[in-house]
């Protein structure tokens, strides 16, 4: 899904973007669902509503990756929800509590939802209460479904992290959603008829296979950068990590591929200094006299921002 949309509004920092396809959905809900309320109006309620937990579950996801010091700065609403695009430290708690942070927006919602679905009465108002409680719960168990990437398969990913590791844990997560993605599949299919309910149900479990294949792919490359042969005498400053060895950072100006500690002062390619370094395990970003790294006398340095690319 592309990350731009309508600029809606910003808050606390973060900008909330409404993807122009949820337009398209929303009038053809709207127009299938007039004959729930006697006016027109409560549907659009519905619908607003539907979305306003959905954006508070995201906060949530935002706010609490920022917590810990992660880098949360857009949300974007879409047909099948919403998207926090978090980038929460490179640690399993960092990223267990960036997670669950969302579904407990829902957990606190619910004591203030539920007794308005048992308001006595059949008007329109009664109905509308009890929808919005309904949505507010289906969205919370269907959340915690340890189907990656929803947030109970990512759940499940943080938590293995602790045992086994990112690489596999996020492997093993994936591996979940696939089946779990396939059997939301089959269990559309068979319980479900030709009505509105399935569609949607076939659009999320494919949505969710289509992404725990991905998340099985990045946990490939990662499994094998677990495995490369790590650097001795440096270590990240933030996670204590050694890096390992390999032309794995790039340059941001000519895109060259490099061993920053083979090249601590400048790119080989094209000779544009850099004085920090991000780790590859945890994201963080530090001065490379942080790593232990002994910098080049200054001639050494002179010589190797003039060397022609190799």
């Amino acid at each position: 899904m592309p990350k731009n949309g309508f600029r809606l509004f910003q808050v606390f920092g973060i900008t909330v973007y409404l993807h122009w396809s949820w337009f398209l959905i929303a009038v053809y809900e709207l127009q299938s669902r007039q004959s729930r309320y006697h006016w027109f109006g409560w549907n659009v309620a519905e619908y607003l509503s539907l979305f306003a937990i959905v954006l508070m579950h995201e906060f949530g996801h935002a706010l609490a990756c920022r917590s810990v010091g992660g880098k949360a700065e857009r949300i974007v609403l879409w047909p099948l929800g919403g998207v926090a695009y978090v980038s929460p430290p490179m640690r399993p708690g960092a990223m267990l509590w960036s997670i669950v942070a969302g579904p407990l927006v829902n957990v606190i919602l619910v004591p203030i939802t539920l007794p308005l679905m048992w308001l006595p009465g059949h008007s329109d108002l009664n109905t509308f209460l009890w929808t919005i409680g309904y949505i507010n719960i289906a969205l919370l168990i269907f959340n915690m479904l340890p189907i990656y990437p929803l947030d109970g398969g990512k759940i499940l990913w943080s938590l293995l992290w602790f045992v086994m590791g990112m690489g596999r844990s996020l492997m093993v997560a994936s591996v979940i959603g696939m089946a779990g993605a396939g059997a939301l599949v089959l269990a559309a299919m068979y319980f479900g008829g030709a009505d509105q309910n399935t569609l949607w149900m076939l659009a999320i479990a494919l949505f969710a296979a289509f992404q725990a294949f991905t998340g099985f792919k990045n946990a490939k490359i990662i499994r094998r950068r677990e495995t490369l042969p790590r650097r001795s005498g440096v270590s990240c400053p933030a996670c204590r990590v050694a890096p390992p060895k390999g032309p794995f950072w790039v340059c941001s100006t000519c895109h060259a591929r490099f061993d920053a500690f083979d090249y601590p002062v400048a790119c080989p390619g094209c000779g544009k200094p850099h004085k920090w370094n991000t780790c590859l395990d945890c994201g963080a970003k530090a001065p490379f006299s942080a790593w232990g790294v002994v910098m080049p006398p200054a001639h050494v340095v002179i010589s190797e921002i003039g060397q022609s690319p190799s």
